[in-house]
């Protein structure tokens, strides 16, 4: 029965978006895994979560690694492609917003390979044991926690590591996005730690800077130039991307670009991340 599978739907999703960071490719992979599902002799399934979640690991960790080729050709830096953006979230997409994960945590990912980052996930994120991810993985028991030991080292080296709180998260964001609607840079540098970086994912497609952008000054002065070339009817305002606060820019009234900051433990912007890539915005808003 269809209904058996959608039960079970919204949590394959989950997974394959952490695991792939692609809404696309995680639909697409859902999407297959159904395939197998209605292909299958269904007598012979005892568990179908169990079942279920291992086809869309091991179709997750195929289309990961065939991503990954991809990624080394991508024009510029890749950034993760949002699940969900909402301008204007009701008290249910912010009740959620713990069952969501940032762009910035999903790029911290990107460093993992595809099986540690698919054991990473099912033991750290779905609570699944070491004897569960080995069955899946096909690894011992001992490889596993290997594989996640590595992972929680890398992925708590690159993570964020101050928690906001969301009204100070949005407040910092209100100021950027007026000082940058301004192009005032001493206010944009004032905001900014002095290494701040800031990526911008334009997948060849729209103007984005090319590699990572390094020093409160060189971003300051980037917004300045922006804000000085900007024509055409373009509005800012505050948004929520994957749950998080985000700057979201329109362009005659379609999403052209959004943007995520990370925090330090001084107040200030220490990243931004930029997505403008029209591809991973498409039929995110109307």
């Amino acid at each position: 029965m269809n209904s058996d599978f959608e039960t079970h739907r919204p949590r394959l999703m989950a997974l394959a978006y952490r695991l792939l960071g692609s809404r696309s490719d995680a639909e697409e992979v859902v999407q297959d895994a159904w395939l197998r599902w209605h292909q299958a002799d269904r007598a012979t399934i005892r568990d179908l979560e169990g079942w279920l979640v291992t086809t869309t690991t091991r179709l997750g960790i195929d289309r990961l690694r065939l991503a990954r080729n991809e990624r080394e050709v991508y024009p510029g830096p890749w950034l993760p492609e949002p699940l969900t953006v909402d301008d204007s979230p009701g008290p249910e997409q912010q009740a959620d917003v713990a069952g969501q994960v940032s762009l910035a945590f999903l790029a911290v990912l990107e460093k993992l390979g595809p099986e540690e980052r698919a054991a990473f996930l099912l033991k750290d994120v779905f609570d699944y044991d070491y004897a569960q991810i080995a069955e899946l993985l096909g690894h011992t028991e001992a490889n596993c926690r290997q594989m996640v030991s590595r992972a929680r080292t890398r992925v708590q080296r690159d993570r964020p590591r101050f928690a906001v709180e969301p009204d100070t998260h949005r407040r910092l964001l209100e100021r950027f996005m007026h000082a940058m609607q301004r192009g005032d840079r001493d206010s944009i540098m004032a905001l900014l730690a002095a290494d701040a970086r800031l990526i911008s994912d334009g997948g060849g497609k729209v103007t984005a800077v090319i590699r990572p952008l390094e020093g409160a000054r060189r971003i300051a002065d980037l917004y300045w130039a922006v804000a000085r070339r900007t024509t055409g009817a373009k509005e800012v305002r505050i948004g929520h991307v994957n749950g998080e606060p985000a700057l979201l820019r329109f362009h005659e009234g379609k999403l052209h670009s959004i943007s995520t900051i990370g925090i330090d433990e001084n107040g200030r912007i220490v990243q931004v991340l930029s997505v403008l890539n029209p591809d991973k915005l498409r039929g995110l808003m109307a």
